[in-house]
């Protein structure tokens, strides 16, 4: 799976870029063995051995060796996540953002993963304004519109129309998707949705979802606004 700067950077990285988000207790450390190591820029790949389960680790870099005993909290979980650096992909990493020799090492904040990882290309992506005139539906309501007036908005489901941008498939257990209509307000073009859909990039389509405003999903994953749980209108 190919994923996208956020995270949405992230997009974040996002937060599990499936992703899906796994969470793991903030009380109990888990041990792991390390039974292999793969060295990238700016984080360290481990492949380890917790209980009798074997799973990808990502984390900021780090000088382990093999056969090095490990523990860590909480991680993000991504699965089919694809590494540019390594040209690979992986069934599923679980992104961590510190791991020590010690079950009582304080961990250091969220790992913020790097630039060259999809996943905060998505989260957080560069997008340029594209010239589009593309109207609202009837019972739809234009970007600008949203934008304007986000607060009036805020918790109720809407309509609306645009051409796709970026999509990223399941990040977070969830498929993203920038839409641009054309329209703008306070040089914001750009919303994003979350989904169950798969569309594809160029698509011009109608998504109607329920807007929230500042949702922090976490890991660097904030939006001032997004329509989420949203589906395809046919």
């Amino acid at each position: 799976m190919s994923i996208f700067n956020f995270f949405l950077a992230l997009t974040l990285s996002i937060t599990s870029l499936t992703i899906g988000y796994c969470q793991k207790s903030a009380s109990t450390f888990q041990k792991v063995e390390v039974l292999e190591i793969l060295q990238v820029n700016s984080y360290t790949y481990l492949f380890v051995k917790e209980n009798d389960i074997k799973r990808w680790l990502a984390v900021p870099s780090i000088k382990a060796k093999i056969g090095e005993t490990y523990f860590y909290k909480s991680g993000m979980k991504m699965s089919n996540f694809n590494s540019e650096a390594l040209n690979r992909t992986f069934d599923s990493v679980l992104f961590l953002g510190s791991i020590s020799k010690t079950p009582n090492k304080k961990e250091k904040s969220s790992f913020q993963h790097s630039s060259t990882i999809k996943l905060q290309k998505t989260v957080k992506p560069a997008i340029e304004k594209l010239i589009l005139t593309i109207k609202p539906v009837n019972d739809g309501i234009s970007i600008a519109e949203l934008l304007k007036n986000k607060k009036k908005y805020e918790n109720k489901t809407v309509k609306v129309k645009g051409q796709v941008t970026k999509f990223s498939s399941q990040i977070m257990s969830k498929n993203w998707i920038h839409l641009q209509d054309g329209t703008e307000f306070n040089d914001k073009f750009d919303i994003i949705l979350t989904t169950n859909t798969e569309v594809k990039l160029g698509d011009v389509i109608i998504m109607e979802g329920k807007v929230s405003l500042d949702r922090d999903f976490g890991y660097g994953y904030f939006y001032d606004l997004i329509i989420e749980n949203s589906v395809l209108v046919k």
